[in-house]
């Protein structure tokens, strides 16, 4: 049936009422880039998908079922440098965790990736070339409900100083610190509610980073074969070595959020919860999920309210109307 979806405001807040619906891309948009690791170009094709279908990959180097993986928790198989998922076939695609958080922070709930390679290009090291691509294309909004995942109690996993932990909420926010035994990246802690807007403005530009004697080793093993001062803040000692600097003050920390979200995406859908990281990465960021899930008493389903979340429509995109505006959507 159809309903009314009608928008109220107190002060400068806006407030939906009713459920948003699952969004896609308007239509297919594609780039080019390198492998940060490997150092191969690589083709990539964001496009349409259907309803309830989640974020799948697809390797148009492989032919047949085994091209496919599906981007959720169980399906990482390694997080050493980056976030990496594969299949039953042994295939794989890695350095995912850029592009699932920019496919967050603009409330993509379904779509294929293909990619001519084993890696999402790497861009400039954050996601704001993701986000452009999606902005690109367009957001189509689809007829199904969205379903996010609350948190219903505290989990939480350790390994040595690493934490990372998930409490109930009624919005998605994290907390993040870092601590590097370095005078440029030294203690960083950032905190954010994705509010509407946010994850483009805030986090979206951050780059990954790394220390110049950790990029000399990696290219001994074989590895960051494509890494460059283009896509990566490099330190060496007290200073940056980007003739550019940084883009925020606290680039480090915010990096470290974005890669959060992206690996936190992989929950299949928009989380209701808070996350806290202490010194966590790629490993602990899965860990947490594959903690929450384990537990059924955790965690639940539910249809994404427009009231609940409309303090922070891009944990998942729930897009805000003109105020007095209404519009009939199926339901």
């Amino acid at each position: 049936m159809d309903a009314l979806v009608t928008t109220t405001t107190t002060g400068s807040e806006v407030q939906a009422i009713q459920f948003p619906l699952q969004t896609t891309l308007k239509t297919a948009i594609s780039c080019t880039g390198v492998g940060l690791h490997s150092g191969k170009k690589v083709s990539m094709t964001l496009n349409p998908a259907d309803e309830n279908s989640g974020i799948v990959f697809k390797r148009t180097d492989i032919e047949g079922n085994g091209a496919v993986i599906p981007a959720t928790w169980d399906r990482v198989v390694d997080t050493m440098l980056c976030t990496t998922i594969g299949n039953e076939d042994g295939v794989t695609v890695s350095t995912i965790e850029h592009l699932m958080a920019a496919l967050s922070g603009c409330g993509i709930d379904n779509a294929i990736v293909e990619l001519s390679g084993p890696e999402v290009p790497i861009m400039d090291g954050s996601a704001a070339p993701f986000v452009f691509l999606v902005e690109c294309a367009g957001v189509a909004q689809q007829n199904a409900r969205r379903r996010v995942i609350r948190v219903l109690k505290p989990i939480s996993v350790t390994d040595g100083d690493k934490v990372a932990t998930l409490n109930p909420s009624n919005v998605f926010s994290l907390d993040f610190s870092i601590d590097f035994d370095s005078a440029v990246v030294a203690s960083q802690s950032f905190s954010i509610g994705l509010i509407d807007g946010t994850f483009k403005n805030e986090l979206a530009r951050a780059r990954t980073f790394g220390f110049l004697h950790e990029v000399e080793q990696l290219r001994a093993a074989g590895l960051a074969k494509g890494g460059s001062l283009d896509n990566a803040v490099v330190v060496s000692g007290d200073k940056v070595l980007n003739e550019e600097g940084l883009r925020f003050d606290d680039e480090f920390v915010r990096h470290k959020v974005l890669d959060a979200i992206g690996d936190l995406y992989l929950a299949g859908g928009a989380i209701l919860g808070q996350f806290s990281g202490v010194c966590s990465g790629h490993a602990a960021n899965n860990q947490i999920l594959r903690a929450l899930f384990a537990d059924k008493d955790a965690w639940c389903y539910e249809a994404a309210e427009f009231e609940a979340l409309s303090q922070q429509p891009h944990i998942g995109g729930i897009w805000k109307k003109p105020v007095g505006e209404v519009a009939a959507v199926a339901v």
